[in-house]
């Protein structure tokens, strides 16, 4: 028999129980809205927290002194820090290189003395699209070069030292040869990055000025911060970098530099990749009973088709196709109806700051976005789309294969 023909009979079979058949198609498109929506729930943040954590530490990949990862100390250096920027650079996914000195050190006034960390840059090399901190500034300014005086430190950090604007501190650490060194700033910003435990131990120091204070050479550094494109190209990007650099340098991905922010992040995609199978597993069953009772009720029907010239391989056919419909009908139903909340979520978003305790929310020393917004990889749509049409396909095979199984002459017995 000719398949357009087995093509309308499958889809007029679908309608003879119209109230199941829309059943099956609301439990497709709910379950293909569901999740389509964490997907893009999951996307958009996550992609939204990693690039903060980039801009808020080592980029997406970080150069750094082999050793440096294991025994972090700021003689772990490296050399010729122009040359590996301009390397970076070349890379086809790379948008942005910049030098940094991060480390520990001592903040003392006169009152009061607290650890912290500091990360010295130049200013001239970078914005808040490199660094995020930058766009916290709530007082004074940003340095005016890299051997500024000053110091901008968080709001909290300032509230435990005692200290406003224009007040003087000393920073004291351990410079590249094991040495105590010291030198004195004036606080020329304050700064809220939205996360409590950042603000209460962060501050800012211009690069040159520091180069000084350790005795750095002009062209050295702690680390270069590499910045791309998307991402998820990390791992092979740090991997043509790493080829290049080596032994110089090493490259690390943002995972590999922030562990506890990559490990937050796998466990959450685990649970929300849990919870689709389940809601696919459900939805297939669905999809099963509905074409398993219509075939159990088409038995004596499939007899008389086979004693008129049926084949059996058109009966399986003929309910493969009733699958298909299910599918595409079902999946398009589904498009149709993500599309107006995605819009939505995707644009305004969800305030939940009124939920929120303080305003504020952190995971692993990253500031949380609190307005929800979605953002889906086209890549996953079409995984989705495909796992949602193969798992409708799939539930058709047992009670397409039924269908082909009967026997003419003992189902047209059946009343």
């Amino acid at each position: 028999m000719k398949g357009s023909l087995l093509l309308v009979m499958a889809w007029r079979n679908l309608w003879r129980n119209r109230r199941r058949t829309l059943l099956t198609l609301s439990s497709i498109a709910f379950g293909t809205f569901l999740a389509l929506i964490f997907t893009a729930m999951q996307d958009r943040n996550f992609s939204d927290m990693i690039d903060l954590a980039a801009r808020l530490g080592g980029g997406h990949v970080t150069l750094q002194h082999p050793e440096y990862q294991d025994t972090p100390s700021l003689s772990r250096t490296i050399q010729k820090i122009g040359d590996l920027s301009r390397l970076a650079l070349r890379d086809k996914e790379v948008t942005r290189a910049v030098t940094r000195i991060t480390g520990q050190t001592m903040l003392s006034t006169a009152r009061e003395s607290q650890g912290a960390g500091f990360i010295a840059f130049d200013p001239d090399a970078e914005d808040s699209d490199t660094l995020s901190i930058l766009e916290g500034v709530t007082q004074g300014k940003v340095f005016e070069s890299s051997r500024d005086r000053g110091i901008i430190i968080g709001e909290r950090l300032a509230q435990n030292l005692g200290l406003k604007l224009g007040g003087k501190v000393v920073y004291t650490m351990s410079n590249k040869e094991g040495e105590i060194v010291s030198g004195l700033a004036r606080v020329s910003g304050l700064v809220r990055t939205g996360a409590p435990s950042v603000d209460a131990v962060l501050c800012l120091l211009p690069i040159d000025t520091m180069r000084d204070v350790l005795g750095y050479a002009p062209d050295e550094a702690l680390q270069v911060a590499v910045f791309i494109k998307d991402q998820r190209q990390s791992e092979q990007v740090a991997g043509r970098l790493g080829r290049q650099v080596n032994p110089r340098a090493a490259a690390l991905t943002w995972n590999q530099a922030r562990p506890e922010l990559a490990g937050f992040i796998a466990m959450k995609i685990g649970g929300a990749i849990f919870m689709e199978l389940l809601i696919a597993v459900l939805v297939a069953a669905g999809i099963f009973n509905t074409l398993f009772v219509s075939v159990m009720e088409r038995i004596r029907e499939f007899g008389i088709m086979l004693a008129i010239g049926f084949s059996p391989g058109n009966l399986f056919g003929l309910v493969m196709l009733e699958s298909l419909w299910l599918g595409v009908v079902g999946l398009a139903a589904g498009l149709i109806i993500t599309a107006g909340p995605y819009y939505y979520l995707a644009s305004a978003g969800i305030d939940l700051t009124s939920m929120v305790k303080g305003g504020n929310s952190e995971i692993a020393g990253v500031a949380v976005s609190l307005v929800m917004r979605v953002g889906i990889f086209p890549g996953h749509v079409a995984l989705i789309a495909a796992a949602a049409f193969t798992a409708t396909m799939l539930s058709g095979l047992y009670p397409a294969w039924r269908a082909g199984r009967v026997v003419p002459v003992e189902s047209i017995k059946l009343v």
